[in-house]
């Protein structure tokens, strides 16, 4: 068995499948691409994985793209525990409409303040040519860069990706209050509690914690997703942004 990834350490959907993968303790050979250098959209990787996203998967010569997609097929090719997927149909249908309203609002609504907060000093530095051509060369992400250019998101848009984060925060609390938690469905996590991660440890390394003051049930969720054995392996150092962009933990410093 030969599993290769190649992901980034602060993207969110690779950090996703990273935890997947160390939960079941896989062995994997882990390929960190610098997304800034473009290592995405070199050909050998756009040979992979067209869409010049990450993360990408390959096992065994077979490539798997997308992160929600990758999730899913570790689960069904590595059963052994500990499993993320419910045996019962109706759980299982619940997971897949949390993960899809994850993949549909809070994982586009956190790129918003990330990119604001983190990425936009290197996006100034660029050349309006060079900008263009970089946002003309990712398919998937293109009319995204676009529409935030140069100087950054507008603050309409910002409000409308904290609306989008007030409301995760929101169905959240009511999953974990119908199934008597800690997780998203009960005891146990389950690929919905993986699919959201990210973009709850982004939003309280970004100092947006806050959204959750008065839903205690958050916060305890978040306490007990860092407990699990495989976090602390996935959030190796400089996976956060706070981590990797002096500028951002300076700029949010002097905010409180």
């Amino acid at each position: 068995m030969a599993l290769t990834l190649y992901n980034a350490p602060q993207s969110t959907c690779s950090q996703r499948v990273r935890f997947v993968l160390n939960a079941k303790s896989l062995a994997f050979t882990e390929h960190r691409l610098d997304l800034f250098a473009g290592d995405q959209l070199k050909p050998e990787y756009l040979a992979l994985n067209p869409n010049g996203v990450v993360p990408t998967l390959v096992h065994d010569g077979a490539v798997i793209i997308d992160s929600s997609v990758i999730m899913e097929y570790v689960e069904e090719v590595f059963p052994a525990a500990p499993q993320f997927v419910p045996e019962d149909p109706v759980a299982r249908a619940k997971m897949r409409s949390l993960m899809r309203f994850i993949d549909e609002v809070p994982a586009p609504g956190i790129r918003v303040p990330s990119y604001n907060l983190a990425f936009l000093p290197h996006f100034q530095a660029m050349s309006e040519e060079a900008f263009r051509a970089m946002a003309d060369s990712k398919p998937l992400r293109r009319e995204f860069l676009l529409s935030m250019g140069r100087t950054g998101f507008p603050q309409a848009d910002m409000d409308l990706s904290l609306k989008k984060l007030e409301q995760t925060v929101v169905r959240m609390a009511d999953a974990i209050a119908a199934s008597g938690g800690p997780f998203l469905q009960g005891t146990t996590p389950t690929l919905a509690d993986i699919s959201v991660m990210p973009v709850i440890v982004r939003m309280d390394d970004i100092r947006l914690a806050h959204l959750w003051d008065t839903r205690p049930a958050v916060g305890a969720w978040l306490d007990a997703i860092r407990a699990q054995p495989a976090f602390q392996p996935t959030y190796y150092t400089g996976s956060l942004l706070t981590e990797k962009y002096p500028h951002l933990r300076a700029q949010l410093a002097a905010a409180c």
